[in-house]
């Protein structure tokens, strides 16, 4: 088994034994109406947003931090959707393997207006993506903002920039 700094991330999402969610088909934003899954401009990847839910709908921990989930759950729920993120730059690039680097994430956490622990919530995506992409790829600029609510009662959504290693076409 190859180890962390040789390992590439596709090679890392198997020793880890995530399962990654494929965005090929059905077509993404059925649930949501319209929406565009990323745009590219040459090397830089945004991506939509992101929840944690399963590919049929299935919530992560739906809800409010600081009223009915926990750090831990948030915690979770960020995991989760960083690992629908990794699918979705995959339907972006073909590859993780033609990941850069992670660039900016925002991280919009439904929470009481006293909750302050969002940065615990957050760092549920930054450790997936540091295991997934290493230190140098996977640490991204973030910003944890507390939110009223969002669509279908989720309790966190991700919008993540990344850079590719070629730009369309392989230039």
């Amino acid at each position: 088994m190859s180890t962390r700094s040789e390992a590439s991330p596709e090679q890392r999402v198997v020793e880890l034994g995530l399962e990654i969610p494929d965005y090929r088909d059905p077509p993404y934003g059925g649930r949501y109406g319209r929406l565009k899954a990323y745009h590219r401009i040459g090397k830089l990847v945004m991506l939509g947003g992101i929840t944690p839910e399963e590919r049929d709908g299935t919530r992560i921990h739906p809800g409010r931090l600081g009223e009915d989930l926990t750090v831990e759950q948030g915690y979770e729920a960020a995991r989760k959707a960083a690992v629908n993120c990794l699918g979705m730059t995959r339907l972006a690039l073909g590859s993780l393997d033609e990941v850069a680097s992670l660039a900016r994430v925002q991280c919009f956490i439904v929470a009481t207006p006293d909750f302050d622990q969002h940065h615990l919530v957050g760092a549920g995506m930054t450790d997936l993506w540091l295991d997934v992409f290493g230190e140098a790829a996977g640490m991204a600029g973030r910003a944890d903002i507390g939110v009223v609510s969002l669509s279908n009662k989720n309790c966190l959504e991700l919008w993540l920039t990344l850079e590719s290693k070629s730009a369309p076409g392989g230039g």
